[in-house]
């Protein structure tokens, strides 16, 4: 156990950039200690030793979502430094859409790439650390969808996503929110709280037409990874409003 066990315990993939540094860097500016998750473990390092010199309490840990190995060791990692989860935010998500191709001939590669990180690496994490959450007084499971997930959007000709069809990344986020409705369903009964985030459309590697600035996009992650024992589960959320499924 560490000395920063009194304080909450947050988890996020994909963090070593984008959405996810900025998520770990704000929850690490309310006081939470932060594992900041990254693939590879010189990137997840220097990401960390960077907040740790603005005096945020961040540090480094291994971990591929679409390893099961990785995050097997991770949660071991987790547990013997800290013996518990608080917050885990499933951010790590890939976009491998071949933009000039209509839906019906994107590669099945594109599809089951997609899908290893976006949904079973997201429910994989999920399982291996679903242990140390029920630890916590309170967990609280954050689930970085988008409203390309939304089916109701999807669907409606009036929405500003109708005309953008990127199928498996946005089937993939489709499948992150049911899963968060199973989840959130699961642990009714608990103090867990499960929540899918569209952080809206932001200027990050992945998104180059953004036009939130990457502050921005993670504020949705922290404010549902910072729940209080009133707030919502089984949600879809963007900034304080609920989105159609």
């Amino acid at each position: 156990m560490t000395s920063q066990s009194h304080s909450k315990i947050a988890l996020v993939t994909g963090a070593t950039r984008g959405i996810g540094l900025e998520t770990v860097k704000q929850l690490a500016r309310t006081g939470v200690h932060v594992l900041l998750a990254g693939r590879d473990r010189s990137k997840a390092v220097e990401a960390s030793l960077e907040l740790q010199s603005l005096g945020l309490p961040v540090e480094a840990i291994v971990l591929d979502v679409t390893q099961p190995d990785s995050i097997a060791a991770a949660a071991q990692e987790v547990e013997r430094r800290h013996g518990r989860l608080d917050i885990l935010v499933n951010n790590a998500g890939v976009f491998r859409d071949d933009m000039q191709r209509k839906p019906s001939e994107q590669s099945l590669d594109t599809w089951r790439e997609t899908f290893d990180t976006n949904v079973f690496g997201v429910v994989a994490t999920t399982q291996a650390f679903l242990p140390l959450l029920r630890k916590a007084p309170a967990a609280r499971i954050v689930n970085v969808s988008s409203l390309l997930g939304s089916l109701a959007a999807n669907a409606d000709p009036a929405s500003p996503i109708y005309d953008f069809k990127v199928p498996a990344y946005n089937v993939s986020k489709s499948a992150v929110n049911a899963w968060t409705v199973q989840l959130a369903h699961e642990l009714k009964d608990t103090a867990i709280k499960v929540n899918a985030v569209h952080p809206g459309s932001v200027k990050t590697d992945m998104n180059a037409s953004g036009e939130l600035e990457v502050a921005d996009g993670a504020r949705t992650s922290v404010r549902m990874a910072l729940l209080d024992a009133q707030g919502p589960s089984g949600g879809f959320h963007y900034f304080e409003e609920s989105l159609p499924w």
